[in-house]
């Protein structure tokens, strides 16, 4: 017998662990994280109308979900018309895959939306798609990770595969110089410089982040900028996890000109803790800090003024140089669309490669 539960947290959070199991490469959020992402307190939404959320129970065992929801920034400046699904994990049952698609469905026709399109996974930066290739690579933080039959179930209630995405990680050997000596010696004598960024810097180095993010990325497909409180709301307990020694914010004549903001990889840990609070998180943590030895690139962008001038090069390298001296042997990065043959180039340039193919699958309703 195959029941659905709505809005009903403790089994939501339960299903990819009873799906997947502790040998996939899946990670989930902290349950806290995810309880909030769940909430109005998310400022993406407005109230409790603006998303729902499903957990399907077969013969007494969790077996699927699907989040539900609208984007009421990106309906006023991209689409009216498009409802978004996230956090789709599904046992390889189409049964299953049916009923929770068809929840998604009928509540996105009942908002009056023409189609729904995902995983689009309730945060600011939107962790996003559906994974394609690479289902072996352990995935980083703010990587989305589905096994290959997702793909599959999708395509079998109609969904249609569409904008490509490639996420990367790069090995932190001494060939990824991205600007020799006296480039870099140049560009600081013209004025360019680093801002540090520690717990009494990190909100106002995390506003000249979002200026630039809002700023450089304002042409790409889909991106709506984001606010200050979805911004903090996602980045509220950064400063606890934040290794001041690897974010870079590169200013010119005091105005901020580019910023990478790098985090050390919390997969490790939050799979040894099953992404839940408990005593021993803090003993957890000392033994994960003495040994995490992967990063993750959350966000990378040069203000257009700056972008022919070596910002990024300089970034990158200050970034790599000062990340191996902490003792970092890999680093990954957050999607790159297809479309975007800017960054796919100084990617390859950096001597990343790939690691995981995701695309966005949608169906038109009506």
């Amino acid at each position: 017998m195959l029941t659905l539960l709505e809005r009903d947290f403790a089994s939501f959070f339960e299903v990819p662990f009873k799906v997947y199991g502790p040998r996939s490469p899946y990670v989930s959020p902290m349950r806290s994280d995810l309880a909030r992402f769940l909430s109005v307190k998310n400022p993406l939404f407005k109230s409790d109308d603006d998303f729902t959320y499903f957990t399907a129970i077969k013969d007494g065992v969790f077996v699927g979900r699907i989040t539900a929801h609208l984007h009421r920034a990106a309906l006023n400046i991209h689409d009216a018309h498009t409802c978004y699904f996230g956090f789709f994990d599904c046992a390889d049952d189409l049964v299953v895959a049916h009923a929770l698609l068809r929840a998604a469905e009928e509540w996105a026709v009942m908002k009056g939306m023409a189609r729904l399109v995902g995983n689009f996974n309730l945060t600011a930066m939107q962790q996003i798609g559906v994974m394609t290739h690479g289902f072996e690579h352990m995935p980083f933080t703010d990587h989305i990770w589905s096994p290959q039959y997702l793909q599959r179930l999708l395509t079998e209630n109609g969904f249609v595969k569409s904008f490509p995405m490639t996420t990367f990680s790069m090995s932190l050997g001494l060939q990824n110089k991205m600007l020799p000596d006296e480039a870099r010696l140049q560009l600081l004598e013209e004025g360019f410089s680093f801002a540090p960024i520690n717990r009494k810097t990190i909100y106002d180095r995390l506003e000249d982040a979002r200026g630039i993010l809002n700023t450089s990325f304002k042409d790409n497909p889909m991106f709506v900028p984001v606010s200050e409180q979805e911004f903090h709301f996602q980045a509220k307990d950064m400063k606890w996890i934040m290794d001041r020694r690897i974010s870079k914010v590169v200013y010119f004549e005091g105005k901020a000109a580019g910023a990478i903001i790098a985090i050390p990889d919390l997969n490790p840990l939050l799979k040894k803790i099953n992404s839940r609070m408990s005593l021993s998180l803090p003993l957890h943590y000392l033994r994960y800090r003495s040994q995490r030895d992967r990063a993750i690139v959350i966000f990378q962008g040069v203000l257009p003024e700056f972008q022919r001038r070596s910002v990024n090069p300089l970034m990158l390298s200050e970034m790599i140089k000062d990340m191996r001296v902490a003792g970092y042997k890999t680093v990954g990065g957050t999607w790159i669309s297809d479309q975007n043959t800017a960054s796919l180039r100084q990617t390859e340039k950096s001597g990343a490669s790939a690691l995981h193919k995701l695309h966005l699958f949608g169906k038109e309703l009506v």
